[in-house]
């Protein structure tokens, strides 16, 4: 079995349109979610240095960002949805190449979905997920900012997820905290699993 050291993960590559992707080879991962659920912030706890500038104010993330795991091994950080301080041509551009890197993206190999685990999800999060499911791509969703709740509050809101989409096989789930590093095991897991399938 092939065991990644995302430690020595690196930045390859900004782009502002799918045109610009890297080559589409190898496998990559790629991770979105709702601005400020604290994508950025996984990112660099997974990785363990600054790999993606973080920010207070939503949508941050304008281009779909590539790093490199090792060769033909990569993380893809995307652009967040839904609420953001950008003009509604700057959104209608995202929408177009996310699109299209979702539907056209060979190496594609699974998705991290990050939501703010006290929020939950919200209609941008459902069409997003439908979406992803009728790809038939594995989702993995990431329940951000666990620490923010009790043990039992977090659990209770896991389990109501997963008996939500208990009928779905390319789903799955967990909790996890950027600022105490729970659930990083189980994240480094599931994308190890994906990596090596």
């Amino acid at each position: 079995m092939l065991k990644l050291d995302f430690k020595k993960t690196f930045f390859i590559k900004s782009a502002a349109y799918f045109s610009q992707c890297v080559s589409d080879q190898g496998k990559e991962i790629a991770f979105v979610g709702r601005s400020n659920v604290g994508k950025s912030s996984a990112l660099n706890v997974l990785v363990g240095h600054k790999l993606a500038r973080t920010s207070k104010s939503p949508g941050r993330t304008q281009l779909i960002n590539f790093f490199e795991i090792k060769k033909n091994y990569r993380l893809v950080d995307l652009p967040g949805y839904g609420y953001a301080k950008v003009s509604e041509e700057v959104k209608k551009r995202w929408e177009e190449n996310l699109t299209r890197y979702f539907q056209e993206r060979k190496s594609l190999i699974g998705i991290v979905l990050l939501c703010d685990l006290r929020h939950l999800l919200k209609e941008n999060d459902f069409n997003f997920i439908k979406f992803i499911l009728d790809l038939q791509l594995p989702l993995h969703l990431l329940l951000t900012k666990s620490d923010k709740l009790s043990k039992h509050e977090g659990l209770e809101k896991l389990k109501k997820l997963e008996r939500e989409f208990k009928d779905v096989e390319l789903m799955s789930f967990q909790l996890f905290s950027a600022h105490t590093k729970g659930g990083l095991d189980i994240l480094e897991l599931q994308l190890q699993k994906w990596f090596n399938s």
